[in-house]
């Protein structure tokens, strides 16, 4: 494969981690691997993700670095916006708020046992 002929996609994956997918040859994975991301075997080919748990930071630099690194090699990049370096944090969940933790308190009107 010579680069240009497939898109190469770097996309943060349902569960959180950073991935990648797309037709990679020799020097693409060279890249990616100088990047960080990790090749592992799967039932597909290979899953090319990011080491887990290495905080949002950390991720959206090497992977937006892998796709500078891509780019000036001359391979068609997708970047998931989410992953851009100076990407904003995600929204806050709206769920139910937690109620304040209960700790042990002397009742009202009694000061502490000493």
């Amino acid at each position: 494969m010579t680069p240009g002929t497939e898109l190469i996609s770097i996309t943060r994956g349902q569960g959180g981690e950073v991935e990648v997918e797309g037709a990679i040859d020799s020097l693409a994975r060279d890249v990616l691997s100088r990047a960080g991301f990790l090749f592992q075997p799967s039932l597909r080919g290979h899953w090319i993700r990011l080491p887990f748990d290495m905080g949002r930071d950390w991720e959206n630099e090497h992977a937006t670095w892998a796709a500078e690194m891509l780019s000036a090699a001359r391979y068609p990049v997708n970047l998931d916006p989410d992953l851009h370096a100076n990407a904003p944090a995600p929204p806050a969940s709206s769920g139910p708020a937690r109620p304040p933790s209960m700790t042990a308190q002397a009742p009202p009107g009694r000061g502490p046992r000493r």
